[in-house]
């Protein structure tokens, strides 16, 4: 990843922020966003002392035009654009399907999906003419297995899986691969707000084969992994980083 140029969206906590040192650490230079001026400065810095080039750009992938600028300034600032991850989103407000409403699908889906379509466009837009480049978008084990509860979230995690394999498609004769990973349980702040108590918690990672939840560094190796020319013939795939949790 020595002198590639990498954009990851969602980048300031969790699994996005250890993508985006994992990147650095192999001496990428990249470009994270979020919505916290604070925590993307920070994270910028953190990159800047490991030796290489960072810049944040402050965007909400919920709008086109924040996107747009985004895409825009990381072309204007390096040059051109190797790599984009996809790590924007929300867990949104889980509960039965009594309890969802038309705001709480446009609170999931407009972050999960609607974001995820937009970001790949205008990757698209700047990767396409250059006949190169790597997408990877974040999926999860619900965008396959479902659980009671999670049918907003799960349904936007299918989608972005629908969504992966389509660009996966109309990139590929231009040189430009696109997957997803679809992580398990990971020890993140999502993960404790989507379970909502240490009891669920707890029950959702005793499914887990190796009876613990992943590590975002773990996450982020597999992304770094598939970004990379060592997977250069992998493209529209969904790969699972889950403890064994889908076997």
């Amino acid at each position: 990843m020595a002198n590639r140029v990498v954009l990851i969206t969602g980048a300031l906590t969790g699994i996005g922020r250890a993508t985006a040192l994992a990147f650095a650490r192999y001496g990428a230079s990249v470009i994270v966003s979020g919505r916290n001026d604070e925590d993307g400065h920070a994270l910028a810095a953190d990159v800047q002392d490991l030796g290489l080039e960072a810049l944040f750009v402050r965007s909400d992938v919920r709008y086109e035009s924040e996107i747009i600028k985004l895409i825009d300034q990381a072309v204007a600032r390096f040059g051109r654009l190797d790599v984009a991850v996809n790590s924007a989103g929300t867990e949104g407000y889980p509960g039965p399907i009594l309890e969802q409403t038309a705001e709480t699908y446009a609170a999931t889906f407009d972050t999960n999906v609607l974001g995820t379509l937009l970001c790949l466009k205008h990757e698209l837009r700047v990767m396409l003419p250059r006949g190169s480049g790597s997408i990877v978008n974040l999926s999860s084990t619900l965008g396959k297995r479902t659980a009671a509860g999670s049918s907003v979230y799960a349904a936007s995690k299918h989608a972005v899986e629908g969504l992966t394999k389509v660009a996966a498609l109309e990139a590929a004769p231009f040189g430009v691969r696109v997957n997803a990973i679809a992580p398990g349980p990971v020890d993140t702040g999502m993960l404790t707000r989507f379970t909502a108590s240490t009891e669920r918690k707890d029950a959702l990672i005793a499914g887990v084969p190796l009876k613990r939840a992943g590590h975002p560094s773990e996450i982020a190796d597999v992304i770094v992994f598939v970004a990379s020319e060592g997977a250069s013939f992998v493209t529209g795939q969904i790969i699972g980083v889950d403890g064994g949790k889908m076997a």
